[in-house]
């Protein structure tokens, strides 16, 4: 019995023996997959970091644009709410447009009368161009008809000066035959009463008293013809007398009308002038024109900023406007928050080396662990952030302790995220770039 027991004792020992040599290999099997594992993970993630680069310091960035009015007024209609979603176009606000319409149909009036006026100044233009043409030749042609009109006076003047000269000379022939007969007549009268006196005496001989008193009717009919041929010579010179005077008033009235005539040709003369005028005068007018051109398009636009509209499309943030709030030009109603953002990743500089623009990257939001995004690298600032931070490092300075900088490198989207997920500026990111 004791023999028995004494060998199963014995067996007993022997299987716990061999059991701890099983359980020794199995912890140690176990050990070296388990360091097996290690050094896989250990390579892989060592391949992998080869490959890729990333960094927790990075953040999503996007235009926050401010909705500011262009013109003052007071506010109609406020259409928007906080966190409302817009579309680029979409109405924000809308300001009292009338003062602006009615600067718009001043402006429209005035640019129809200086088009009026312009239009005025361009016709006399051309008008004055014409006319004064026409009446420098029609000058030209009243001071030639003067001039010819004057000599053909000058020489009937000349001709009836040598008419009255010859018919004064012919009045006083006439005159001194009229005295030749006068005196003829007188002694003819005197001989016959002389032989009749004698002829009653019986002196003389009636042959003789009737040739005497032949002689002094004879004389006597000579002195009438004298006489009358006197007074006719007189009327000629008298009629002579007059057409030189008529004539002589005609060429004074023709040489007035030669000095008429010149001034004409003078004034007509000055069309240049006068048609640099009339253009200075349309210029004049063009300029107001554009001038009230300008003023319309000025009103058109500031009737058109009564009305506020989104720039692009996003989210309204920091609404501060209300209907019947007045407000001025530059003041700032809300904000806008676009819907385009993209990734602002500040890597250490020691990261940069095989970093360029065009490089794949996969972007994790820390908002939406389930979300990963596509993007690309954009590009890399020129400096660090601490450069261009508001108070830079002076490293010249103090104790210097060398620190790894950070650079930003810009990363846009390739892909908008999907419907439901909002991502705005300021939410964190973790972007991986592959490198290789």
């Amino acid at each position: 019995m004791q023999d028995v027991t004494t060998k199963l004792a014995e067996e007993q020992e022997r299987d716990r023996q061999l059991l701890s040599k099983v359980r020794s290999g199995q912890k140690t099997f176990a050990m070296v997959a388990v360091a097996a594992i290690a050094v896989a993970v250990a390579i892989g993630y060592y391949l992998h970091s080869r490959g890729y680069e990333s960094t927790d310091n990075a953040f999503l960035e996007g235009n926050v644009i401010q909705i500011s009015p262009r013109v003052s007024g007071q506010v109609l209609r406020v259409l928007v709410e906080d966190n409302q979603h817009v579309n680029q176009g979409d109405l924000l606000v809308e300001v009292d447009p009338a003062d602006y319409m009615a600067r718009l149909a001043e402006a429209q009036a005035r640019l129809g009368s200086a088009q009026a006026q312009s239009n005025g100044a361009e016709t006399n233009v051309a008008l004055t161009s014409t006319v004064t043409g026409a009446v420098l030749k029609e000058a030209d042609a009243g001071l030639g008809a003067a001039h010819n009109q004057v000599e053909v006076l000058r020489a009937r003047l000349a001709q009836e000066d040598a008419g009255v000269k010859a018919a004064t000379a012919v009045s006083a022939q006439a005159d001194a035959h009229l005295a030749a007969a006068v005196a003829e007549a007188e002694r003819a009268t005197s001989d016959a009463e002389r032989y009749r006196a004698l002829y009653k005496k019986d002196e003389v001989s009636k042959q003789m008293l009737d040739r005497a008193g032949t002689d002094a009717r004879a004389t006597t009919a000579n002195k009438d013809a004298a006489s009358q041929a006197v007074t006719a010579t007189h009327a000629q010179l008298a009629q002579a007398q007059a057409g030189r005077q008529s004539t002589a008033a005609a060429l004074r009235q023709s040489e007035n009308q030669v000095l008429q005539a010149e001034g004409h040709l003078h004034e007509a003369q000055s069309a240049p002038q006068q048609v640099l005028l009339r253009r200075a005068d349309f210029d004049a007018g063009r300029s107001r024109l554009a001038e009230m051109q300008a003023a319309l398009q000025q009103a058109t636009l500031n009737a058109s900023y009564t009305k506020i509209y989104a720039s692009e499309a996003g989210f309204i943030t920091r609404k501060s406007v209300e209907p019947g709030n007045f407000v001025g030009t530059g003041q700032v109603l809300m904000g806008l928050v676009s819907d385009r953002v993209w990734v602002v990743a500040n890597f250490k500089e020691t990261q940069l080396e095989r970093m360029r623009p065009g490089q794949p990257v996969t972007i994790k939001v820390d908002a939406y662990p389930q979300l990963k995004l596509r993007g690309k690298v954009d590009s890399v600032q020129s400096g660090t952030g601490a450069r261009f931070s508001l108070l830079p490092a002076e490293n010249a300075t103090g104790n210097y302790v060398k620190v790894v900088q950070r650079v930003p490198v810009k990363i846009v989207l390739l892909d908008a995220p999907p419907a439901g997920y909002r991502l705005g500026p300021g939410m964190s990111v973790e972007p991986e770039v592959k490198v290789q």
